[in-house]
């Protein structure tokens, strides 16, 4: 049985999850804490404590603590891929692979993925879903070196960045961001049951290996009521680079 301290902090996850306690806002006092939950103040400072070593609140002495995030938002302070992110969640993840092909590298291929023009990569349109709701379509170009094994992966795999770890001992180490929103086209719209033109959160991204080898680049729209993103930066680390759209 869960100690008291862990019911209190999973109670906070949760009420910070539904939004009751929005990003940027104020945790209630420890005392009205302490009263809600039938406890002392130090079991309220043991969950307190425990939030704030998973990011979810900011801690300052002698200040009520703010929230900095949800367990909905997904960080780039890591890598993680969105199956690692989900079982972060309690969330069960799931995918689903509508088509993939083997194509020659476009231009677009080529510089991204450092490979000659014409080289056969691997095109895949994946859905991933959240609790079996469909939240992300995913459209990634795989590098020629790697195409085997995803062309090998069942086409219902939750986790291709765990697979090709487990498979080949890929480890993805680094990632670029482009962040913008788009509206949902037909095959979007379609894929992830919502109306066309709804607004879509798309991150583009190239994946590399710790030598810095380009693995992939992708196109990842997500229904913006599903997921969010969030930096955390500080005044000695920011890493969150403004861009001007293309």
């Amino acid at each position: 049985m869960p100690a008291r301290h862990e019911e209190i902090a999973d109670a906070l996850r949760q009420a910070i999850d539904r939004e009751e306690y929005t990003v940027g806002s104020l945790l209630p006092p420890e005392t009205e804490l302490a009263t809600h939950y039938g406890v002392s103040r130090g079991t309220v400072r043991q969950a307190i404590a425990t939030l704030t070593a998973e990011g979810l609140i900011g801690s300052r002495q002698g200040a009520r603590r703010v929230v900095l995030t949800s367990r909905r938002s997904q960080t780039f302070a890591e890598l993680r891929s969105f199956a690692q992110w989900a079982r972060a969640m309690g969330r069960e993840a799931t995918g689903r692979v509508v088509a993939q092909e083997h194509r020659p590298a476009t231009k677009e291929d080529s510089v991204r993925l450092q490979l000659p023009v014409g080289t056969p990569v691997l095109h895949v349109l994946r859905v991933r879903g959240l609790d079996g709701k469909p939240v992300l379509v995913e459209r990634t170009v795989y590098a020629d070196w790697i195409s085997p094994a995803v062309a090998a992966i069942e086409p219902d795999c939750p986790s291709v960045t765990q697979r090709l770890y487990d498979d080949t001992d890929l480890v993805f180490a680094y990632g670029e961001h482009v962040i913008d929103a788009v509206a949902a086209g037909a095959q979007d719209a379609e894929l992830l049951g919502i109306r066309r033109t709804s607004p879509l959160l798309r991150v583009r991204r190239v994946t590399t290996t710790r030598e810095g080898r380009p693995v992939e680049w992708s196109d990842d729209r997500y229904r913006s009521d599903a997921v969010s993103f969030s930096v955390h930066n500080s005044i000695g680390n920011n890493a969150l680079a403004r861009k001007t759209a293309d």
